[in-house]
């Protein structure tokens, strides 16, 4: 079968393929650019952005690491990937990720309007203020990451009653994705919270409020898994993890190893300061949280509120800000490496359009 091209807000998406944004520093200009140019969604990372183009964009460093929200969340650095990421795809739609748990939400998501972003994702909490900072720019869409109908429900009930608009699309994460879950650890194994139990029931609920197209996401691989999502109801699937498989992935080629030798049990879930269970590689830095001997916690960039600057960081034992920036920068002793449950899956390294080539008609 052949796919209808998917519409979120004015924009229309070819291939209805949107590659999740992963941060710090994995889906920046290169890959989402690229992503949008074949066709599918680009979504940039605003996480860490303080990091990009070694780091000039941070404008005061402690240890080397960007000092605080501005600086992590660097507005220059952000709209720098942003008009990079253009360069490479030009007017195709173009997607900024950006955390609902991040200190500066409304900043941040004011810094990717103003940049000139097209669409804004938002998961890692529930969203219910998203449109108050996109005041002035009626062409961004939004799109929430909802992992349950209720969810969506209480998104769809606020926005329409405090600013009379609804999602232009909403993305159902299921518990097989790379890093943050929106469910507890023993939801993540639980039947009914499974992918392909939910899609149904959010579907039916977006119809509720006027059809709003829902995305599916988290261990979607291949095409054939893309079609199942369809047949269920979904129009459009968000894939994260398989595009790091690729050339133009911004991640550092030590990552991409790391992915490319990691075999299926070294992927697993762990404790988050960001208080919802993670999913990544099992490396040395899983040995040094476990024994709590791991690098010293200063919060330095105080990248989220639920950390409550460094107190849950030091509670789980690790800094997420600095590990997945250690990861970003290719330390493979200390990052910190986020991956799906099909991450073992990656066996050699592509190029953008051959994977969407595949993803599209066929292996």
């Amino acid at each position: 079968m052949s796919f209808e091209p998917l519409k979120i807000g004015k924009y229309t998406i070819d291939k209805p393929i949107v590659q999740g944004g992963m941060g710090v520093g994995i889906s920046w200009d290169r890959l989402a650019g690229t992503v949008s140019k074949e066709g599918g969604l680009g979504v940039i990372s605003a996480v860490g952005t303080g990091y990009y183009e070694q780091k000039e964009h941070a404008h005061k460093l402690v240890s080397g690491r960007p000092l605080d929200v501005e600086n992590f969340y660097s507005k220059e650095g952000l709209t720098a990937i942003i008009n990079n990421a253009r360069k490479i795809c030009g007017d195709a739609p173009l997607a900024a990720n950006i955390l609902y748990a991040i200190n500066d939400y409304g900043r941040v998501v004011r810094d990717a309007c103003e940049a000139g972003i097209d669409i804004i994702i938002t998961g890692a909490g529930l969203p219910t203020n998203m449109p108050e900072f996109t005041e002035g720019y009626p062409d961004v869409a939004l799109v929430p990451i909802v992992s349950s109908p209720k969810a969506l429900k209480i998104i769809c009930k606020r926005w329409e009653k405090r600013y009379n608009r609804l999602p232009d699309a909403v993305i159902l994460e299921g518990p097989k994705s790379g890093g943050h879950q929106g469910f507890t650890y023993e939801q993540c194994s639980m039947e009914e919270h499974q992918l392909e139990n939910l899609v149904a029931p959010v579907v039916e609920e977006a119809a509720s409020w006027g059809d709003i197209p829902v995305i599916a996401a988290g261990g979607i691989w291949d095409k054939k898994d893309i079609e199942e999502m369809m047949a269920l109801g979904a129009k459009g699937v968000q894939m994260g993890t398989r595009f790091i498989g690729t050339y133009e992935c911004d991640a550092h080629p030590n990552f991409k190893k790391v992915l490319l030798e990691a075999k299926e049990e070294d992927i697993h879930l762990m404790k988050s300061p960001v208080g919802y269970p993670a999913r990544g590689v099992r490396t040395n830095l899983s040995s040094l949280v476990e024994t709590r001997t791991g690098p010293a916690i200063k919060c330095i960039s105080n990248c989220v509120a639920p950390c409550e600057r460094g107190v849950e960081a030091k509670a789980v034992g690790f800094c997420i800000a600095d590990r997945l920036s250690d990861a970003y920068e290719g330390n493979t002793e200390l990052g910190l490496f986020f991956s799906g449950t099909n991450g073992y899956r990656i066996t050699e390294l592509i190029s953008v359009a051959d994977l969407m080539k595949k993803l599209t008609e066929g292996e």
